[in-house]
């Protein structure tokens, strides 16, 4: 019995050209109660892999995070698969703005502590009490309220290359890190202000909604579906679109054009760019903003550094990276001093806080 990935990024690469057929990238989520993670965990993997269905899931008692590719062909029978499932029936499913038949190349379903990385004690208060839920007319509606405080809760390097007009973007890595930033800067600002959230997809703003309303927020609301849905919502109902660039995403696609706008530049020579790479020298690996003319120039590379290092044969890179741990505990991710072009967004609550003083 297969209970795990056996095939290589590049072996199921050559399988999907093969097959010729379109794919759908997906993604949901679901806060519920499940008491045995590894067991769920296995029978997910069983009945997905059947279904040629690649993707990265998490499992955890508190419930599920999925962004897959299943074969449109298979669609129907995954939906059916997830009827079956009692929490799962009739989940809202985010479906990419912009397909790519090579978004996911393995299917991973791991058991995590928790389906998101809060960095939050759950039993400190009632995660259940959420705020309002909006969809995308009456989210439009609102933002254009004076009173409101409108919070992109995603990591600086998502919100970089697109972002609602006039949202505050915290300057973090991660989620955990933008839950007590953006309660202390609102402090003052609990009762008299609208707190209005979005993500990608809805779920960090579901417990951050939770959170907040716990601190003290009377006036709490989150995007519906977030970004991904939001889109679906504008296209199918004809209203403005007040998402400036792309969204990022978690998988090979990277992004999704959402409005014609490029709001980033290149973090090596500073022209219009909004497309993330990681660094081609694996022992680095940094994602980062690179344009078409620096990507030639530096072979895909974040530093003349990097780039006589990816000219050493394998056996030298790899003697190179022994001991130097996990990558991503080293360099953060566009952060690095030798981009000159990196953004910073330290003070992005200081024309908020100037307004309001």
């Amino acid at each position: 019995m297969q209970l795990y990935n056996t095939l290589s990024a590049k072996e199921r690469t050559e399988l999907i050209e093969q097959a010729g057929k379109e794919r759908l990238t997906i993604s949901f989520y679901k806060y519920a109660k499940i008491d045995n993670p590894n067991a769920f965990r296995d029978h997910l993997f069983l009945n997905w892999n059947n279904l040629d269905v690649l993707g990265r899931i998490y499992v955890a008692h508190e419930g599920i995070n999925a962004q897959l590719s299943v074969p449109a062909d298979n669609f129907t029978l995954f939906k059916n698969h997830l009827d079956t499932i009692s929490f799962l029936e009739n989940v809202r499913l985010n479906i990419a703005i912009e397909h790519d038949n090579f978004s996911f190349l393995k299917l991973k379903v791991k058991v995590r502590d928790k389906i998101v990385a809060d960095g939050l004690n759950d039993d400190t208060f009632d995660v259940t009490n959420k705020g309002i839920h909006v969809e995308a007319e009456e989210f439009n509606q609102l933002i254009d309220d004076p009173n409101v405080v409108l919070v992109d809760m995603r990591n600086h390097y998502e919100s970089e290359i697109g972002h609602f007009i006039n949202a505050v973007k915290p300057d973090v890595d991660t989620f955990r890190e933008s839950l007590d930033i953006i309660e202390a800067d609102l402090r003052d600002h609990k009762e008299d202000k609208k707190l209005v959230m979005y993500c990608t997809g809805g779920i960090r703003c579901e417990k951050a909604s939770a959170y907040y309303k716990h601190k003290g927020f009377k006036n709490v609301y989150q995007l519906e579906g977030g970004i991904i849905n939001y889109v679906r919502q504008v296209e199918a109902k004809g209203l403005e679109n007040k998402f400036i660039g792309k969204n990022f995403v978690f998988d090979e696609r990277r992004s999704e054009r959402i409005s014609d706008d490029v709001i980033a530049q290149c973090h090596q020579c500073g022209e219009p760019a909004d497309l993330h790479t990681n660094c081609a020298n694996e022992a680095c690996h940094l994602l980062f903003i690179q344009c078409e003319s620096c990507k030639e120039k530096m072979e895909n590379c974040c530093s003349t550094t990097c780039q006589e290092i990816i000219q050493l044969s394998f056996e030298e890179q790899k003697a190179l990276r022994k001991g130097q741990g996990n990558s991503n505990d080293i360099f953060k991710k566009g952060r690095a001093d030798h981009l000159p072009y990196k953004k910073d967004l330290r003070n992005i609550f200081e024309n908020f806080k100037n307004s309001n003083s």
